[in-house]
């Protein structure tokens, strides 16, 4: 049994720790526990996760509420507060292009050193980074990323935290539950085991270390 309080989930969160969340706009993000992580004080955090979301909306309250001092993202562009605080030298942050951020994350999950990309090679993106010759093609080196805690939202959990997701919110969610050292899971509903179709499920419970009931989101649907 994985199912835990939002009080006994958060106990493994403290100040100056690497957390990594799901969720793209904030479609995704897991609002109870980032709420909580605000109320709990916590501070000092170094994010990774694909964006900021919104100065109110998901993981951008951490942001805008001064507890995030780095942040390794894809983009920063809907969270203004996000922008103000990097150009005020507040926020440090790391820009990775989203898909090999994903891939970063990835490998991180599988326990790899890194990827080999060719995007960004002649860019900024590519600066202080190492570089291979490969079949006579030149790679960037891009570490792998890991987090001391992952959060995450799905739709659907079992008691052993087999996940099911839905739609959007899907995003780098599976992603991110496998680069966690302890990964959390807020969802919509948890079941007994075996009421999940095995065919739906996309993150193995081996990947989950704690559930808890989502209070609700805050954000919205594109379509709403």
């Amino acid at each position: 049994m994985k199912v835990c309080s939002i009080d006994e989930a958060l106990a493994h969160i403290h100040d100056g720790i690497t957390l990594m969340y799901g969720g793209f706009g904030g479609v995704g993000n897991p609002p109870t526990l980032i709420n909580g992580i605000l109320d709990k004080g916590v501070r000092d955090l170094h994010l990774i996760g694909n964006d900021t979301g919104f100065p109110t909306i998901g993981i951008g309250k951490l942001i805008s509420q001064g507890r995030v001092t780095s942040l390794i993202a894809s983009h920063i562009g809907s969270n203004p507060i996000a922008g103000k605080l990097m150009t005020e030298g507040k926020l440090k942050v790391e820009f990775s292009p989203q898909g090999t951020l994903a891939e970063r994350i990835r490998a991180g999950g599988m326990g790899l050193g890194g990827i080999l990309t060719d995007v960004g090679i002649d860019m900024m993106v590519a600066e202080n980074k190492e570089t291979v010759e490969l079949n006579g093609k030149p790679y960037l080196i891009e570490t792998a990323l890991t987090a001391d805690v992952a959060i995450v939202y799905a739709k659907k959990a079992d008691v052993y935290g087999n996940l099911i997701f839905d739609k959007s919110a899907r995003n780098t969610n599976p992603l991110v539950a496998m680069a966690g050292k302890f990964t959390i899971a807020e969802v919509e509903e948890i079941v007994p085991l075996g009421e999940l179709n095995p065919e739906e499920i996309v993150t193995p419970g081996v990947f989950v270390d704690m559930i808890i009931k989502s209070q609700g989101v805050d954000w919205k649907w594109v379509w709403e």
